[in-house]
């Protein structure tokens, strides 16, 4: 499976009166979304708000995808839960939907019972029982959530349903060392848009970028101006995104990505409660940041 490009974990929208998922406003978002030079679609992510998605949600989000996403698209669904059972019946609900890979975090509310052995114990279980192959999802630090080690990393590397890792430590160096390490076609993407050229410089194949949500465009812009050996263009498309990572994604969260979106003219929405939306003030520096990046208005 080839995973080079950058995936949009698509945020989730709900219905503003009845907070139910809102399956025709995520149409539309994946549709314009795919408009752009994007390699697919990641559905139930942190973004996505997937820990707030109970089953029939997240199976109805990957229903509504399907059709949508083309054959030269790929569809990743987040998975991983709590508990091993749950994540390989999530895999098996995903993968009889459509879906052309699982995206895995680690297991982490007994957080210190999650030792390597533990979570190579899970992971090869869930690969084992998947029907489609097994990306690991390293989630941001800032996060409640345990680290996937590089050596349990290099390690699950050689499990043939195994396939890549999404790396959201932003550690550049880490990042080198697991593309060096891990066996010969395990693909590394990089979990963040703050230097993303830098990442395919050490060897990233692609990119799960949040801020992709609200600036497709440029995201893309910047894979492609690197696979096409353009590296000043990269270099500008960066300095682009690096703010609207930095103060959007990483400063606001699901709140900020959410109000972008619905500067932008997509469904973004409120979150599910107990994530609050972001207060006006918010809502005001982030048309700043867009307009500045000269996304309103435009093809983002």
């Amino acid at each position: 499976m080839d995973l080079s490009g950058v995936f949009i974990p698509a945020a989730t929208p709900f219905d503003p009166v009845t907070g139910d998922l809102d399956v025709v406003g995520h149409r539309s978002n994946v549709r314009k979304w795919l408009e752009h030079p994007i390699r697919g679609i990641v559905l139930c992510g942190s973004t996505g708000e997937a820990v707030y998605l109970d089953t029939a949600e997240r199976t109805a989000l990957v229903e509504a995808s399907r059709d949508l996403v083309p054959e030269d698209r790929l569809l990743l669904v987040g998975t991983g839960v709590e508990s091993t059972r749950g994540t390989i019946a999530l895999c098996a609900m995903a993968a009889e939907r459509g879906a052309d890979a699982v995206l895995v975090q680690p297991p982490a509310f007994y957080k210190p019972a999650m030792d390597s052995a533990v979570l190579r114990d899970h992971f090869r279980a869930v690969a084992d029982a998947s029907p489609v192959p097994v990306i690991v999802y390293q989630v941001p630090p800032r996060f409640s959530t345990v680290e996937v080690v590089s050596g349990l990393v290099v390690e699950l590397s050689g499990h043939e349903n195994i396939v890549g890792i999404k790396d959201s430590r932003g550690d550049l160096e880490g990042m080198g060392d697991l593309v060096r390490s891990c066996r010969e076609g395990f693909q590394v993407l990089s979990g963040s848009g703050l230097g993303f050229f830098a990442a395919l410089e050490v060897g990233a194949v692609g990119g799960i970028l949040g801020v992709a949500n609200v600036a497709p465009g440029l995201s893309g812009g910047v894979f492609n101006a690197v696979r096409a050996g353009n590296g000043p263009e990269a270099g500008r498309l960066q300095e682009t995104l690096d703010p609207l990572h930095r103060e959007i994604v990483a400063g606001k969260g699901v709140p900020g990505v959410k109000a972008a979106l619905d500067h932008l003219g997509y469904r973004g929405g409120s979150p599910r409660p107990p994530l609050p939306r972001l207060p006006e003030a918010g809502r005001d520096r982030i048309r700043e940041l867009l307009d500045a990046a000269g996304l309103l208005g435009a093809a983002v």
